[in-house]
This record gives C-alpha cells, sequence and structure tokens, in this order.
C-alpha cells in the first residue's frame, strides 16, 4: 500500500503576505494624504479604499490553510478554515469535474466532483462550522444544478425541504447537517457528484490531480 501522505498545498495563498502589505501601505498612504491638503482628498481615497480592500483579502488568504488537501491510505481530508472533511476511499465511487449547462454548450464547472457510495459517514464527521460554511460557498452550484434541470420547481422543491429533518439509510439528521445532507443529495441528483473541491484548493492542473486521486485509489484498493 502507498503509505506516504501526499500534501496538496491551495494556491488561494499565494501572494497573501504581499497583499497584505501592499494593503497596509495603501491604508497609510491614504490617511497621509489625507491630512497633507485637502486637494488631494479624491486620490487619498482611492489610495485607502483600495488598501482597506487588498488588507482584507491578504488577510483573508491568510487565514487559509497551508495544505488543503492530505491523502493518505485511509482516505481523503479536505481542509478548510472553517475545519477538516475526511472521506474514506470505501467510501468513494468515483471523481470528476462536473459539467453544467450554458445555453446549448456544455460548460465544466471549477470543482472535482466526488460521488459517494453513502452520506451518512460524511455527515457523522464534518463539523457543523464547515457545513455551514459550504452551504453558503456551494450557492453558485446549487444554481448551476437548477440550470441544468432547466426547471425552477426542483429549486423551489429543495428550498421547501432544506430546512425539514434528514433520513437517509435508517439515520435520521437535524439543523445544518440536515440542510448539508439535502444539499449534497440535491447535487449529486443533478450535477452527478455529492462533495466537491474547488479548483483554486489545488496546486497543480485539475486533470493531474484527478489523475492522482485515481491511481493513489487504484493502489489503496489494489493493496487491502
Amino acid at each position: 500500500m502507498q503509505s506516504k501522505l501526499v500534501e496538496v498545498r491551495s494556491s488561494v495563498k499565494r501572494n497573501a503576505i504581499t497583499l497584505t502589505f501592499v494593503g497596509l501601505v495603501g491604508i497609510i498612504l491614504g490617511l497621509v494624504l489625507f491630512l497633507s491638503s485637502s486637494v488631494l482628498f479624491a486620490p487619498a481615497l482611492c489610495a485607502f479604499a483600495l488598501g482597506i480592500i487588498a488588507t482584507v483579502l491578504g488577510v483573508s488568504k491568510q487565514m487559509e490553510p497551508e495544505v488543503s488537501i492530505t491523502l493518505s491510505p485511509d482516505g481523503l481530508s479536505y481542509h478548510h478554515r472553517r475545519g477538516s472533511l475526511f472521506i474514506e476511499w470505501e467510501n468513494v465511487q468515483r471523481f470528476d469535474i462536473p459539467k453544467s449547462l450554458d445555453g446549448l454548450e456544455t460548460i465544466e464547472l471549477p470543482f472535482i466532483g466526488i460521488r459517494l457510495k453513502k452520506i451518512n459517514p460524511v455527515l457523522d464527521v464534518i463539523p457543523g462550522r464547515l457545513a455551514t460554511g459550504l452551504l453558503t460557498e456551494q450557492r453558485p452550484l446549487l444554481m448551476s444544478a437548477v440550470t441544468l434541470d432547466e426547471n425552477l420547481e426542483v429549486l423551489e422543491d429543495y428550498l421547501n425541504s432544506e430546512f425539514t429533518p434528514l433520513l437517509v439509510n435508517g439515520e435520521r439528521y437535524r439543523g445544518v447537517l440536515a440542510m448539508y445532507g439535502h444539499r449534497s443529495e440535491m447535487l449529486n441528483r443533478n450535477l452527478g457528484y455529492h462533495q466537491y473541491i474547488p479548483f483554486d484548493c489545488l496546486d497543480r492542473e485539475p486533470r493531474e490531480f484527478l489523475t492522482l486521486l485515481r491511481d493513489y485509489l487504484q493502489e489503496v484498493r489494489e493493496s487491502a
């Protein structure tokens, strides 16, 4: 069995310190211009506003985990600033890039999709803070699923059921876990996958990462 860990580092953190530094410089420059002359009010305001934006983005980047994905003989761990999610290899059915429709054209969505055999093992371990964060971040995926189905009744039915308890494989979930379970099941019905990893969490090309996942999983299964 492939015993060593494989760590994938997020591209989101790139230039985080530089962006924060530039933002702080912009804020200071804006304040200096404000205090220097009223004639410089417009450029001071621009420098200050851009500095605030750059600083917020830089700090946000720094809050992201250094390692976004870990592959081990037991499974895949997805690391998020709100927590980590572990998926066992034996619960994985397949990986791929999900697709949606843009008019008559099929487009690839910027995510790695993971189809599970059962959603229960994920709902049993996912932290509530992470589930809440992913529900927010996955809104574009939700709209893509509705577009693919070309029926707004799907969205209406989903929204009506989102806050109801979820019963799956004999287990009942409530609250944010039920919401996340409903979302995962809905996305699986419409896009074909339960879990989604954004491309900006990768340190390589998506196709290269898919090859890594499939080769690693194949090696684990052959050694089992």
